[in-house]
């Protein structure tokens, strides 16, 4: 049933989603992004088209052509994130952005595939443009449900929770049931342990993404303070940041800490790759962490490659496809809830 399936990945990435889907058995025919740093990683690695184009310039013609040999079209993505986090609420022009999730259910109406998948941040229920979104998905005559999703339910090591809106034509989606109880969470050691030291500023010499950002001495001196698992408040006074003294600053505890080897990572977000924005730090050795060690935690396989040979590692390129990226666990825990239900309805 499978080989009738049809994807198209709207924002894809770097093709986390994608990737996952392919791992699954589903057919990805096309990648839409308007990044085009995110065109080597997703060619590379999947066996999907990237198409550089902005979403609100694709119509319903655009996906036909995709979907021309396919008995069950699927429309998957996940709009960018940041106008619906709490991490991005003050900066953010979200009306502007909100347009992403609008293009999307407009793609929806003028393809109307069987199956429409959306991932995204917990906070985009509370908002009306989702609201939205599931009243077009009732008007097309979808069967719908969303779900809150625990990745560490699913075997992905980190503590990271989103948003699923599965969509069909022919009935209600059941996404897959967890995979992992509490005491079988994946964790930090399990996911990165095996890879070789690094002090910080220095890269692997067999893998360029291995390698992990520089650290002042004023750092360095914080990060050989810091235990796994605690907080700036575990220093001595003159080690403490100024902004963390003020009432408006004492709440924030969770940054410049390290992991715990025996327990997940905090959720990894496009910034993972500095000790000083989020409990970042290696759970032993004095750096954050390094860019493959984020990709790992992400669930990509340890081979995902992000850069062409030819290109420098720009921390905050790659930092922004890892943290942005749909975990790859996530995306076949996606794909397999659909094929179970296409198999059951086909």
């Amino acid at each position: 049933m499978a080989e009738s399936i049809s994807t198209v990945d709207l924002f894809c990435g770097v093709g986390g989603l994608t990737y996952g889907f392919e791992q699954a058995g589903l057919t990805v025919k096309a990648g839409y992004d308007i990044d085009p740093a995110c065109q080597f990683p997703y060619e590379y690695n999947t066996k999907a088209e990237f198409i550089l184009k902005d979403v609100e310039h694709i119509n319903g013609s655009d996906l036909a052509k995709h979907f021309s040999d396919s008995n069950v079209k699927v429309l998957a993505g996940c709009a960018p994130c940041q106008p619906f986090s709490s991490y991005s609420r003050r900066y953010i022009d979200k009306q502007s952005k909100w347009k992403l999730v609008q293009d999307f259910a407009r793609l929806v109406q003028e393809c109307e595939p069987e199956i429409v998948s959306m991932e995204n941040v917990l906070q985009l229920k509370y908002h009306s443009v989702f609201y939205d979104f599931t009243q077009q998905l009732e008007y097309l005559h979808y069967s719908f449900d969303t779900y809150e999703v625990n990745c560490l339910d699913y075997g992905i090591p980190q503590t990271r929770k989103r948003l699923v809106l599965l969509a069909s034509k022919f009935g209600k989606i059941d996404l897959i049931q967890p995979n992992h109880e509490i005491q079988k969470y994946r964790t930090v050691r399990e996911t990165i342990g095996h890879l070789e030291p690094l002090l910080a500023g220095q890269a692997s010499k067999t893998d360029r993404l291995h390698q992990c950002s520089k650290l002042s001495p004023l750092n360095l001196q914080r990060i050989r303070a810091s235990k796994p698992g605690g907080t700036w408040r575990d220093w001595s006074k003159d080690l403490i940041a100024k902004c963390h003294t003020k009432n408006s600053g004492k709440t924030y505890s969770g940054v410049y800490g390290r992991m715990e080897w025996d327990q997940p990572s905090p959720t990894i977000t496009t910034q993972c790759f500095g000790f000083g924005n989020g409990r970042f730090g290696h759970p032993e050795q004095d750096r954050a962490i390094s860019l493959r060690e984020a990709a790992l935690l992400q669930t990509f396989p340890a081979d995902y490659e992000f850069v062409a040979p030819n290109e420098p590692v720009i921390f905050a390129r790659v930092g922004r496809f890892i943290g942005n990226a749909v975990p790859v666990k996530l995306g076949q825990v996606i794909a397999q809830s659909l094929l179970q239900h296409i198999n059951k309805f086909i």
